[in-house]
């Protein structure tokens, strides 16, 4: 007896081997049901809902096409990866997703075997996929290997890095280009499916096959000019002139919501013994759920909602946010000099510098994912007399590295880094943490770093970033609230290379640099509780350190503590350097320093991380008793 058209298919699709055998109408109340389940998951935890709206169909339409874990699957950036790993065993896990124990917001290789490539940076999945499809040819194998890369990710240079590769390689490989917001392709429809289809089907691919074995033969400028005249052709009615010359044959575009389209093209792909190919499927963010179709920024990002009206839940409303400090701060100084100008890598919400924009839309520029032409777009700025602020995340400054060195610090060129997300992060996890930057600014000879311990610092360092006109500086404040301190009414440029003390005390000296502050102010109290009087300083700076400030410390305190939210080789092994040059190591001074442990954190909330780091109150108090040979919960017992 058939089974009702109304029995969930959902429930019975645990992995991708139950969806083979459905057919395409079971398979569009499958992508129904899975869009709901979506909306609903991230209704409770929060996370990134328009983009894994957009790809419903299209997964549901790949699972059911390839043969997945066999045939690899890489999703690039990973934000759209729900309704793939609701599909492949994780549908019991979905509603921990970006929580403290739960499933990563991103694809992760050590969650599941249907996460071949672990990713939340963008644009690494042709790279990837193309290691992947040289290594199956090395090893004899026969899989397919697909990566699925959005419109915003082909911004990077990377992924053209990785095409021209493949293209020169010709190693079988499939690319779907998932068009959300681009402007390339024409209207999607009838005829534009049926050249799809007709262009990625088996007799017209061993035609072009054999054409171009016929044309091999030929004179080497004629193939070329053969070649390239018929693309050409058949590019003016598909638009994929661009991919062809770079080595790919391309197909589309096709409407990546209409199964119907998809499910032929992507069939066609898979027994296409060629390659590569790019399939150029067109989406729309948020589909299926009203609230984010209408958004301005797509549901891109959220917070948990309610799912009848997409209302969000509310902050508390507490301390201002650092990043919109920032924000605000960079725009006051803007009214007053108008050499300010502000660069954004694809983030400008995130950072922002959307409010700069609306102010100053003239001297905003978002470059896109495409961290490495910031950074030097920003040299040839400073180059001219402006003052650019290159205003990127601490996680994805790490992939512009190379022109931080060469092109800013050789040439000591005046370029205002603005790293937001400092330190731990929360529901991101370790992928978007900014553990580094400090360590790998600090060692760049003629630099800059200063670190906000909170809002009205963040407001002067910005000021003080304005005045450094000879020479590169970095800001480094974290993601989330402030410390609810007075705010000044603007910013006063700071002494450069001058921290500040915040308590007196005699016994336990802590250095603080940057958000942890207000946690060493609470382990003073509760040293103080327990009979220890400490002092407590913000360094403001790690480089130049205040070699003045420390020596003070180090002499007049039997236990010196340095504590940051980064990683080994920052600020606590500067002030270790500076120590040992100084001779005062050599008197019995006790120094620890407190850095993020030696391990990649996984998700939870903020405060769960850093409790786990150790670099909250109560670890702080810890390591001050470690240091003088004591055991911190027993002298507290001694004190009850």
């Amino acid at each position: 007896m058939p089974e009702s058209p109304k029995t969930p298919m959902l429930d019975r699709v645990r992995l991708p081997s139950d969806m083979k055998n459905l057919s395409a109408e079971q398979l569009k109340q499958l992508a129904n049901e899975l869009r709901r389940e979506t909306i609903d998951a991230v209704a409770k935890t929060g996370g990134h809902l328009g983009a894994g709206l957009g790809v419903v169909e299209l997964t549901v339409a790949l699972h059911h096409v390839f043969d997945t874990p066999a045939d690899r699957l890489i999703w690039d950036v990973g934000h759209q990866s729900y309704p793939h790993k609701i599909l492949t065993g994780r549908r019991d896990r979905i509603r921990t997703l970006r929580q403290g124990g739960g499933l990563s917001g991103f694809t992760k290789r050590a969650e599941s075997e249907y996460d071949p490539f672990g990713a939340a940076h963008s644009s690494t999945s042709i790279s990837a996929g193309l290691g992947m499809a040289v290594a199956r040819d090395l090893a004899g194998n026969k899989n397919n290997v697909i990566a699925v890369i959005g419109d915003g990710a082909m911004s990077a240079g990377m992924a053209y890095e990785a095409m021209n590769n493949a293209g020169a390689r010709n190693e079988r490989l499939i690319v779907i280009l998932n068009d959300n917001d681009m402007s390339i392709a024409p209207p999607v429809g009838a005829m534009s499916a049926y050249l799809a289809r007709l262009g990625s089907g088996h007799m017209y691919l061993k035609l072009r096959d054999v054409g171009k074995q016929l044309t091999h033969h030929l004179p080497k400028s004629w193939d070329r000019a053969i070649t390239r005249a018929v693309e050409h052709a058949r590019g003016y009615v598909t638009g994929g002139t661009l991919f062809e010359e770079l080595g790919f044959y391309y197909i589309g575009p096709i409407d990546g919501h209409n199964l119907d389209h998809l499910l032929p093209v992507l069939r066609n792909v898979r027994d296409a013994e060629i390659g590569p190919i790019l399939v150029h499927v067109v989406t729309q963010k948020g589909k299926g759920y009203a609230p984010a179709e209408t958004s301005a920024d797509k549901y891109h990002g959220v917070v948990k909602f309610d799912v009848a009206t997409g209302a969000q839940a509310k902050s508390k409303g507490g301390a201002p946010q650092y990043t919109k400090v920032f924000a605000d701060s960079l725009i006051k100084e803007a009214r007053k000099d108008d050499k300010i100008v502000a660069i954004t890598a694809a983030m400008p919400s995130g950072t922002g510098l959307d409010l700069f924009e609306k102010e100053f839309p003239n001297r905003f520029f978002d470059v896109g994912i495409a961290e490495q032409h910031a950074v030097t777009f920003a040299g040839g700025l400073a180059t001219e007399g402006f003052k650019p602020f290159a205003t990127i995340y601490s996680t994805f400054l790490q992939r512009a590295y190379d022109q931080v060195v060469h092109d800013i610090a050789i040439q000591r060129l005046p370029v205002r880094f603005a790293i937001d997300r400092a330190g731990l992060v929360g529901a991101d996890g370790p992928t978007h943490a900014g553990a580094f930057d400090v360590a790998y600014l600090g060692c760049l000879p003629g630099f800059v770093l200063m670190a906000a311990a909170d809002e009205a610092e963040l407001v002067n360092m910005v000021a003080t970033q304005v005045a450094i006109d000879d020479r590169p500086s970095a800001l480094r404040y974290p993601r989330g609230e402030g410390l609810g301190v007075p705010m000044p009414a603007e910013g006063q440029p700071l002494e450069i290379g001058k921290g500040r003390i915040l308590r007196e005390g005699h016994k336990v000296a802590l250095l603080s640099y940057g958000g942890r502050l207000g946690e060493c102010l609470k382990a003073a109290d509760e040293l103080a509780a327990l009979g220890l009087s400490s002092t407590v300083a913000d360094a403001r700076f790690a480089k130049p350190l205040d070699v003045e400030l420390l020596l003070r410390l180090a002499r007049e305190h039997e236990v010196l503590v340095t504590i940051e939210e980064g990683s080994v080789g920052g600020f606590g092994s500067y002030v270790l350097q500076a120590l040992a040059d100084s001779g005062v190591l050599d008197r019995g001074l006790r120094v620890r320093s407190m850095v993020l442990p030696d391990i990649f954190i996984d998700q939870d909330s903020p405060a769960a991380m850093y409790a786990k780091a150790g670099l909250d109150a109560r670890g702080i108090v810890t390591r001050v008793f470690e240091a003088l040979g004591k055991d911190a919960a027993a002298e507290t017992v001694k004190l009850a």
